[in-house]
């Protein structure tokens, strides 16, 4: 992984981490345990699921970078799709506080998404190879040089 694409997953994760255990304490507040438990599984479905699919993406574009946006879709819209099922298997659990389940998981994607979109404008990634033009033939060497 890129030097770069793992600073925009640190960026988005830790952020998303301690929106999740303010989340947590909040959750203990009014729940009690089962709040705690459902902010805490909430918490920890999202940073499992953005951040494998951080890592897809990755995977997905290392060796044809072209099909970036495609790719990231995809991706996005399985993420989407799949916190959408779970939401709709624990409907009606009594396993934890379904509420603070809810309301953590929402809030963690907009906090990782968000800090993943900060991420990924701040860094410094280049579109344009600049050695691409230092090919053999577009540089002059520096064989018939006189100095």
């Amino acid at each position: 992984m890129p030097s770069t694409d793992a600073r925009v997953l640190r960026g988005a994760a830790i952020p998303t981490a301690v929106a999740g255990i303010i989340a947590m304490a909040i959750s203990f507040a009014v729940a009690g345990g089962k709040g705690l438990l459902g902010a805490f599984f909430g918490t920890l479905l999202v940073v499992a699921f953005f951040s494998f699919g951080h890592l897809a993406l990755d995977r997905l574009t290392r060796s044809n970078p072209q099909i970036m946006m495609a790719a990231a879709l995809l991706v996005y819209t399985t993420q989407i799709l799949l916190v959408g099922v779970v939401l709709a298997v624990f409907k009606n659990t009594e396993l934890f506080h379904r509420q603070a389940f809810a309301f953590t998981l929402i809030g963690c994607v907009l906090v990782f998404t968000g800090f993943q979109v900060r991420g990924a404008l701040k860094a410094k990634t280049f579109y344009v190879d600049p050695d691409a033009s230092e090919s053999k033939g577009d540089k002059p060497s520096d064989k018939g040089r006189q100095q």
